[in-house]
């Protein structure tokens, strides 16, 4: 059996609606973009959503309507994609990376509240794996460290104090205490990337909360400048009757969605409660087979949160790096592909580069050293969940006897 790790889950329902984009007229933004944006935020309950082509693009977007640029800070998780921290450089502003607490995924947050300084304009928690982090406390910390906030545009003004914005790319449709993720934090930015839960093959979009003396429509129209060249005009509005006239109102960027992609999307929204159903009757599956193993997994449905169920993440007690990666290949050998969530950020050229060290993030190292994610996604059949829980099993089983013997 062969058991691949995240394939997309695309059915006759989103082809329909692809054929249906291509034949329409309309494949760059357009109707179907603006109807998704439109679902997106009733699904979610946010005044808005802006619908872009990758969650990093929302991020940085996101960043740069708050204003932030060089002699700012921003603060993040070592433990992440290197999406979540590389949108801070591309603005200018200073990453501080925060090394997880110990036996966790989430960021320390005595070390977030110690790590802000006047300079801090934001900060990004991730929900890692589709769970989401402890929002109440990132609030306490912030308010908590408002004499400190020195705003610098008129949103941060209207808040008072740092920013969360979340890295919510694992999280759509999980929520935290009842609401939905995206209407959580102050801003947030979704992926739907073709590995994710919700997928329009690539693309993602941002969200925020009401802002009192913030115009949500006003707020909107600036995502719009900032994603399509600065236009004050979408291809959809110039096609009106004679108004092809429009102005440039900045030197900004390109990152805008397009119709077939929001064709995927229409479709997959359509079918979500299903998938997310069917992603949580698997974790259900694993959380029982391997309850009597010496792993540790995380807590995907608990009274404070609902996952989205995107990554089964698996810490083998005990074991080093060398024996995950033995674990890996021996699964891999018996047909199912698994992966690694995440390498840590300072372990990254492209961030050594920039002065950070593994060696400062000990906890971080801790928790990827011996992680490994099993496939969880909405095509795999009973049969195939039940063969990837036989072949962990018996994987780890000769991993452990070998060890044993190699101690002996």
């Amino acid at each position: 059996m062969k058991i691949n790790f995240s394939p997309p889950d695309i059915t006759e329902l989103e082809i329909n609606e692809v054929v249906e984009a291509l034949k329409s007229g309309w494949i760059t933004t357009g109707p179907r973009t603006k109807e998704l944006e439109r679902r997106i935020a009733t699904y979610l309950g946010t005044p808005k959503a802006v619908c872009l082509n990758s969650a990093t693009a929302a991020l940085e977007m996101i960043l740069r309507v708050l204003g932030i640029g060089p002699g700012d800070e921003v603060i993040t998780s070592a433990y992440s994609y290197t999406a979540s921290a590389s949108p801070v450089v591309h603005v200018g502003a200073k990453l501080v990376l925060i090394d997880t607490a110990p036996d966790s995924y989430e960021m320390d947050y005595d070390k977030v509240a110690a790590a802000i300084t006047d300079k801090t304009k934001a900060i990004i928690p991730v929900d890692i794996g589709g769970v989401p982090c402890d929002y109440d406390r990132l609030f306490t910390i912030v308010n908590d460290a408002k004499s400190l906030f020195v705003p610098s545009n008129d949103i941060q003004r209207a808040l008072g104090r740092i920013p969360i914005v979340a890295d919510c790319a694992h999280s759509f449709g999980a929520t935290y205490k009842g609401m939905h993720t995206g209407n959580v934090a102050d801003f947030s930015s979704f992926s739907f990337h073709a590995v994710k839960n919700f997928t329009t093959a690539e693309g993602g979009c941002a969200t925020w909360n009401h802002i009192e003396g913030i115009d949500d429509e006003a707020l909107y129209k600036e995502f719009q400048l900032l994603s399509l060249h600065g236009q004050d005009k979408d291809a959809l509005a110039k096609t009106k009757m004679g108004a092809w006239e429009y102005d440039i109102k900045g030197t900004y960027y390109k990152c805008n969605m397009t119709d077939i992609m929001a064709a995927i999307g229409l479709a997959q929204l359509e079918r979500y409660p299903g998938l997310l159903e069917r992603r949580r009757e698997i974790i259900d599956r694993y959380n029982d087979a391997f309850k009597d193993c010496p792993v540790s997994v995380v807590p995907h449905y608990t009274d404070e949160h609902m996952s989205s169920g995107h990554l089964y993440l698996v810490r083998i007690n005990d074991a080093t790096a060398e024996q995950r990666n033995e674990l890996i290949e021996r699964m891999a050998e018996k047909g199912v592909a698994t992966n690694v969530h995440y390498k840590p950020i300072p372990m990254h050229t492209a961030y050594k580069n920039l002065g950070f060290s593994i060696d400062d993030y000990p906890n971080a190292y801790d928790q990827f050293k011996n992680e490994i994610t099993l496939p969880l996604h909405t095509n795999l059949t009973d049969e195939e969940v039940s063969y990837v829980i036989h072949t962990f099993k018996e994987c780890l089983g000769c991993l452990l006897y070998t060890s044993d013997a190699a101690d002996d």
